[in-house]
């Protein structure tokens, strides 16, 4: 089996995103993959933040031979383990995460102690309920 490293397509129209993977040669554009290795979105504003690579699987995947298309070829000489653009790609993530308008709040998680159920027993058979039922004390204070 002849193994490529591929884009595939994903994403809705006119706004594409590509996932790099490796598959089968013999295989549709967008068909089953077998590994996928990265992502890539050429909408993302800063130009050297668009491509994310597993670098360890890519050099594995070229290690046994399989082959890259041009396009993605020219991702791994980039982006890839030794890369050209190496620096400039981290220095675009992190001025990504710098800028991001959105911040998700922080939501603390309080622990409530657990209720105690409610006492109630019903009478039996032959037993009426005439008994008024007591009502749970009151704690006082502690503000």
């Amino acid at each position: 089996m002849a193994v490529r490293i591929r884009m595939k397509r994903m994403g809705r129209t006119h706004r594409p995103f590509y996932r790099i993977c490796a598959m089968d040669s013999r295989s549709p554009r967008d068909g089953k993959a077998i590994e996928y290795l990265g992502t890539y979105d050429p909408f993302v504003s800063e130009t050297d933040a668009r491509v994310m690579l597993k670098r360890e699987r890519v050099d594995y995947w070229l290690g046994v031979g399989a082959q890259a298309s041009p396009k993605v070829a020219t991702l791994i000489k980039k982006y890839g383990t030794g890369g050209t653009h190496l620096d400039a790609q981290n220095a675009a993530i992190e001025k990504l995460a710098a800028t991001t308008k959105f911040v998700p709040p922080k939501v603390e998680i309080v622990e409530k102690a657990p209720e105690a159920p409610a006492a109630e027993e019903a009478p039996a058979e032959g037993e009426t309920a005439e008994a008024p039922a007591e009502e749970p004390a009151k704690e006082e204070g502690g503000e």
